[in-house]
């Protein structure tokens, strides 16, 4: 099985990056955040996961083990394939993905393209038990109604949620902020 590569990235065509390993190239579908760090030229190092059927070999591509983790869990849910999973990945980091499963957040997950209520329900359902180690983390309230208001703002006008929870989280917590201005301050985050 092939769990990483190391090589030069030869082209970047979202999701597919085409990685030359010493004169093979490998193409590998990859998360957001791994396409993230990659350019055309460049050496780059991923771990990856490999899907073997029997008219194909898929190989995914992720920014760090704990994406590759998650990506094999969210394949154990009935009917999550590989693109739903990698589509969760590259639209929820790591640590917002697994808060959204332990906090319940079927809305959270229902924004990732290809995701239905439906289909949230069910990744939590199956995967809650699944992230022992959550305990240990702050699993953290969910979000006050103006924040997810923010939330919602933000990826209506096109940004992921990612984005929108990264300016969410550059907004300063000491200052009282109206909805108009949390969101003309995060708006300000992506200028």
């Amino acid at each position: 099985m092939i769990s990483r590569l190391r090589g030069t990235v030869l082209s970047i065509k979202p999701p597919v990056a085409i990685v030359d390993v010493q004169g093979v190239g490998f193409r590998v579908s990859c998360s957001q955040a791994a396409l993230d760090g990659l350019a055309p030229g460049r050496h780059c190092d991923l771990h990856t996961h490999l899907i073997v059927r029997e008219d194909d070999l898929a190989l995914y591509g992720f920014a760090g083990e704990e994406e590759v983790e998650l990506f094999t869990l969210l394949l154990g849910v009935q009917g999550i394939g590989a693109r739903t999973a990698l589509a969760v990945l590259s639209r929820l980091p790591p640590e917002a993905l697994r808060q959204a499963i332990v906090n319940q957040q079927v809305e959270t997950l229902s924004r990732v393209p290809g995701v239905g209520k439906k289909t949230a329900e069910k990744i939590i359902f199956a995967l809650k038990s699944k992230l022992g180690g959550l305990d240990s983390l702050p699993a953290g309230a969910p979000l006050p109604a103006m924040d997810a208001e923010v939330i919602a703002a933000l990826t209506a006008l096109g940004y992921s949620l990612a984005e929108a929870q990264g300016a969410l989280a550059s907004l300063p917590r000491d200052e009282k902020l109206d909805l108009e201005e949390k969101i003309r301050r995060a708006l300000a985050y992506f200028g």
